[in-house]
């Protein structure tokens, strides 16, 4: 039988998972920036139409993004911006790792 904490935490994955790629990495920090439409998301990104809201339906459907139909466009929004304190903390791991990598390169140069 699965504890209630494994599908909390099976939850949690699955949001993991949404945000696991550079093109929906690149699509919420955007959004960080306020609401965009499909169309200018798409030129942003670079690739088809299709391709960017395939990207932005799996982040909508782990409740990151919401949609907004308005007129023939659709407006998109971060629903959760607490994720953004998620990539603040993911960067300074980056930062410090960085440094860490620097420092022994340092010490084996000496």
């Amino acid at each position: 039988m699965v504890s209630i904490h494994s599908k909390h935490l099976a939850a949690r994955a699955e949001i993991l998972k949404a945000l696991a790629h550079p093109t929906r990495l690149f699509l919420v920090d955007e959004l960080a920036r306020g609401e965009r439409c499909v169309c200018e998301l798409t030129e942003l990104v670079g690739a088809d139409i299709s391709t960017v809201s395939r990207h932005l339906k799996l982040l909508r459907q782990s409740h990151i993004l919401v949609a907004e139909k308005r007129g023939a466009q659709i407006w998109y929004s971060l629903r959760m911006p607490c994720v953004l304190t998620f990539f603040q903390c993911i960067d300074h791991i980056m930062t410090s790792s960085a440094r860490q990598q620097a420092d022994l390169i340092e010490e084996q140069i000496d």
